[in-house]
């Protein structure tokens, strides 16, 4: 009967024993768990540099939203100044004293031996600063109140009467300025029209 002898089985042996070393086999464990923890951290990595790119964009669109946002503001407010300045000028408009319509009312006004020698008109206005918001104790915001402007017009008259009596027609002329339409719709009811003063009867040829 043959007989087989192997003279490799003690290189086989050595070599099976070091197929089998647990240290190799720690290696190659350790080694495929660090190139999976570089994987992992690879794309954690990039997913953060996405999401900072991400985060940047929108801060950049939240930084144009706000200054859109101040600006509409800003522009709110100049226009709402823009409308008060409108309506305060309207309201001076409406109000103002018209040269035109004082000079149709004095056409319409006739007293014999009186002549209208003069007229002076000093036109001022007085200017009220509103006031702002306030809060009071109870925590209650009482709106402010506006500007007011209060205009202020006196008109002083020299006038001549040439009557054979002067100074009879003084009472007359005043009398008429007061029942002149234009003059009863515009003048003080009670202190409206006054004699400022009166100058001594002059000898001339007219």
């Amino acid at each position: 009967m043959p007989i087989s002898i192997n003279l490799l089985a003690e290189a086989q042996a050595e070599e099976d024993l070091r197929r089998r070393d647990p240290v190799k086999r720690s290696l190659f464990a350790g080694s495929f768990l660090i190139a999976g923890f570089l994987v992992w951290y690879s794309s954690i990595w990039a997913n953060t540099l996405w999401e900072k790119r991400d985060l940047s964009g929108l801060d950049a669109e939240i930084q144009y939203k706000n200054n859109t946002y101040s600006e509409a503001l800003s522009n709110q407010k100049k226009a709402q100044e823009a409308d008060k300045r409108i309506e305060a000028l309207s309201k001076l408009n409406y109000v103002r004293f018209l040269q035109g319509n004082l000079m149709d009312a004095f056409q319409k006004i006739y007293v014999p031996n009186v002549q209208l020698t003069r007229v002076r008109i000093d036109q001022s206005a007085v200017l009220t600063a509103g006031g702002g918001p306030t809060t009071n104790s109870s925590g209650v915001v009482i709106p402010g109140r506006p500007g007011t402007t209060v205009m202020r017009l006196v008109m002083t008259l020299d006038a001549k009467d040439s009557s054979p009596n002067p100074g009879d027609q003084i009472g007359k002329f005043k009398d008429a300025l007061v029942n002149q339409d234009y003059f009863k719709s515009q003048l003080d009811r009670t202190n409206g029209v006054r004699l400022s003063n009166t100058s001594s009867p002059m000898a001339s040829a007219d």
